[in-house]
């Protein structure tokens, strides 16, 4: 069968090594997979199988330094995972047996006990037979935070293959943010970045393990991983077994191309996401450790780490070109002569030099540092949004704005020094109407709070980018964090005393909020806002580079710049216990809440293209971030975030429809819970519709208001001056106003206790207590 495209150059920055002691490992899986039932008679894979996927070269290539015993354990838990992908396909996708899927994914977890005294289940399959085997071998030597981050993963990697099952069932194929974001999950490479750890010998700190940093070198890592294998294995899976989860298929979907043209895109996104792996380390981890104050030995450790999955992604790529599980031209690709004259052979792809030289200087990465800012682009070109929710206008409408423009001037919000805003400014933008909008069945003194949430935020966004991005204030912008921080304190007094109207602001709106919020719920609230706080120093660290961020990393952390990670968490407060954890956990419910925050949140790129961009000088906005990637023009590339917009849209309507009855169906939810989760879609698209009402009806985006608006313009600071701290306001903790605008000058506005969920912030709530 003719291959149905030619596979692209690929981006190979670091040479393949291979791993001296591979006979051994392949001598020792073979022997372990028969022992675990995974060849004759499981119905899966015969011997010959397991010898022309020859996982352990996959594994020697991808971990070359580690000793015979180790080799041996992790090429064991390729196997595993290989065999469990096929097993299931066999099992249950194949027959689309949704229901058996369920119940076989269900037993698993119970092989991955965090205590290994509490003993296991008998195993039943050769699934559970070399899980149980494996567990028992590699976590005696770990600590338990690293025990309950690669269970987390492995559990992922089990249990999103029933996301794959149900598009399956439902003949559909998911939009590319949506894939990028399962696809992490079901395929698996989080679960191996886990597994490099143990590999190399090096965990990384837990003090540093949830960061951003790390998050996004693991995230970076395994889209890498996942693109790569996407594009080899594309004729396997969507020709063979009629796979929907791949993404060529998803681009040659989304853009209506032909299946050449999405299989370069697939590679230049994969491109994209190691570059971005690049600007992680070199940019943002000499800070991370410098933030923690991490000793050498520490330090050593994660660069082992970043050095274990730079391993990865070359030797990964080295073995695809060599296994018959893939397309690559029977292996045939991998001896071609380069183009250039140097080594052929194993372990020469990177050592094409005219090839790594394009991916490390091309015209994709010059472009993303090279952005002019404040070119004009003229009035922003709205496409027609098509809203299918109505906007309910709280009836308390007129007495919130008057109340709001009060409140202003009580804590000095409105000051002449420095002039961020007017009382005009403030009534133009009219954040009344988007709290209206957002909780329309509010009381007047709730809505008095979300109208000030939405005020604070704006204002902290308007002048935060002056204050430290202007003159490239990273230091003074952590200390103003850390600020904001001891003014929102999780009991007792603040430790801070106000100095400026926005810190009187928040000091106000904290008190207001938190309140009546127990603890738990007092902490949740809280730790979304270091989030977002932590967010806004990733976009000035972007605007100190002047780079334009990675599409997907952009995304991403524009949810947290947008506050939407903040919003839930508030929604959530109002739901009490009358929903299980792990409902929150669940794709399905994430993807809910990802589809409306990423729809509303373009909202705002659309509507402010031309603020952003000519009066801000602005690399956060979603249509940029579109013309540098594809290095097209404006027109086009909002034609392509608005597709983008559609697409997440009908996904939200999709989920709210076929999903999640069905997760009440998974979980056995009762008529209580079934209840306040339908209600949690109402508050969603109550959100979507007031984000948009306010966008077309304030006067903020508009040329003649943007010319009211910012001539004179802002004083600039002195570079290199950092203002006194009274004159510094802080950036908001949460986004509603305007949640759709990414900015990493600016601090986005915040939904805070105006959001999705404002009920949960309301002090006659029940569930607060």
């Amino acid at each position: 069968m003719p291959q149905p495209f030619e596979l692209p150059d690929f981006y190979v920055p670091h040479p393949a090594t291979l791993n001296p002691h591979l006979e051994h490992a392949r001598t020792h899986t073979k022997r372990w997979a028969r022992g675990m039932g995974m060849l004759e008679g499981s119905g899966v894979w015969e011997e010959h199988d397991l010898d022309s996927h020859d996982y352990a070269l996959l594994c020697a290539y991808t971990h070359p330094d580690c000793s015979a015993e180790e080799l041996a354990l992790v090429t064991d838990w390729y196997v595993w995972v290989f065999f469990f992908d096929d097993h299931f396909l066999e099992l249950f996708k194949r027959t689309q047996d949704r229901k058996g899927g369920k119940a076989y994914l269900d037993r698993l977890p119970d092989f991955m006990p965090m205590d290994l005294s509490a003993g296991m289940p008998e195993p039943t399959n050769p699934v559970e037979a070399g899980l149980a085997d494996l567990w028992l071998r590699t976590v005696p030597g770990m600590s338990p935070a690293w025990r309950e981050r690669f269970r987390e993963s492995t559990e992922h990697l089990l249990y999103e293959s029933m996301w794959e099952l149900s598009n399956i069932n439902a003949g559909r194929v998911s939009n590319p943010v949506e894939y990028i974001e399962m696809r992490r999950k079901v395929g698996g490479a989080p679960w191996s970045a886990g597994l490099v750890e143990h590999a190399v010998g090096a965990e990384v700190p837990a003090e540093i393990a949830a960061s951003r940093p790390m998050r996004v070198l693991r995230d970076a890592f395994s889209d890498g991983v996942h693109l790569r294998n996407d594009l080899f294995s594309y004729q396997r899976e969507v020709e063979d077994e009629g796979e929907l989860s791949n993404g060529v298929l998803v681009l040659e979907t989304f853009f209506g191309c032909s299946t050449q043209e999405a299989a370069e895109r697939v590679n230049d996104l994969l491109t994209s996401r190691l570059h971005q792996f690049e600007n992680t380390v070199f940019a943002e981890l000499p800070l991370l450790f410098a933030a923690h104050g991490l000793d050498p030995g520490a330090c050593a450790d994660v660069m082992k780490y970043v050095k274990g999955l730079q391993d990865w992604q070359s030797g990964g790529h080295e073995w695809h070109m060599r296994s018959s599980r893939y397309m690559n031209g029977g292996g045939a690709m991998a001896e071609r002569t380069p183009d250039l004259p140097g080594p052929t052979g194993v372990g020469t792809q990177a050592a094409d030099l005219l090839k790594s030289l394009r991916g490390l200087v091309g015209p994709a990465r010059a472009r993303s540092f090279t952005h002019t800012p404040f070119r004009k682009v003229g009035p922003s070109l709205l496409p027609d949004l098509e809203m299918p929710y109505p906007t309910r206008l709280n009836p308390h409408l007129e007495t919130a704005r008057t109340c709001l423009v009060d409140w202003a001037r009580r804590v000095q919000l409105i000051d002449p020094v420095p002039a961020v805003w007017t009382e005009e400014k403030l009534v133009d933008y009219d954040f009344a109407l988007c709290a209206a909008g957002i909780d329309p069945d509010a009381t007047p003194e709730e809505l008095d709070l979300a109208s000030g949430w939405l005020a604070w935020g704006t204002y902290g966004d308007d002048l935060y980018p002056v204050v430290h991005g202007a003159p490239r204030d990273l230091a003074g912008a952590r200390q103003r964090n850390e600020r904001l921080l001891a003014l929102m304190p999780l009991d007792g007094p603040a430790t801070a005393v106000p100095l400026d109207g926005l810190e009187r602001a928040l000091a106000d709106l904290w008190a207001r909020t938190t309140a009546p919020m127990d603890d738990g719920a007092r902490r949740r609230f809280h730790a979304a806002i270091v989030k977002m706080l932590d967010s806004w120093l990733w976009e000035l660290l972007n605007q100190a580079q002047n780079r334009i961020p990675d599409p997907v990393d952009y995304l991403e952390m524009r949810r947290l710049t947008f506050g939407s990670d903040l919003t839930m968490s508030l929604a959530r407060l109002g739901h009490g216990r009358t929903v299980p954890d792990e409902v929150y956990r669940h794709a399905s419910l994430q993807a809910l809440e990802n589809s409306a925050a990423d729809w509303a949140m373009l909202v705002n790129d659309v509507f402010s293209y031309q603020k952003e961009i000519e009066y801000e000088g602005e690399v956060h906005n979603l249509v940029l971030v579109t013309q540098n990637f594809f290095d097209c023009d404006y027109p086009t590339a909002l034609g392509v975030v608005h597709d983008l917009m559609k697409s997440r849209l009908g996904q939200f309507q999709h989920i709210a429809e076929r999903e999640l009855p069905q997760l009440y169906e998974d979980f056995d939810l009762d008529a209580a819970a079934r209840t306040v989760l339908d209600g949690y879609v109402v508050e969603l698209q109550d959100w979507m519709a007031a984000v948009l009402t306010w966008h077309q009806q304030c006067r903020r985006y508009t040329e003649p208001d943007l010319l009211r608006h910012h001539r004179p313009a802002l004083p600039q600071p002195p570079a290199g001056a950092r203002p006194p701290a009274a004159a510094v306001p802080a950036a908001p903790p949460a986004r509603a106003a305007e949640p759709a605008r990414v900015r990493p000058s600016a601090p986005p506005v915040p939904l805070g206790p105006t959001g999705l969920g404002t009920a949960g912030t309301r002090v006659p709530a029940p569930a607060l207590g």
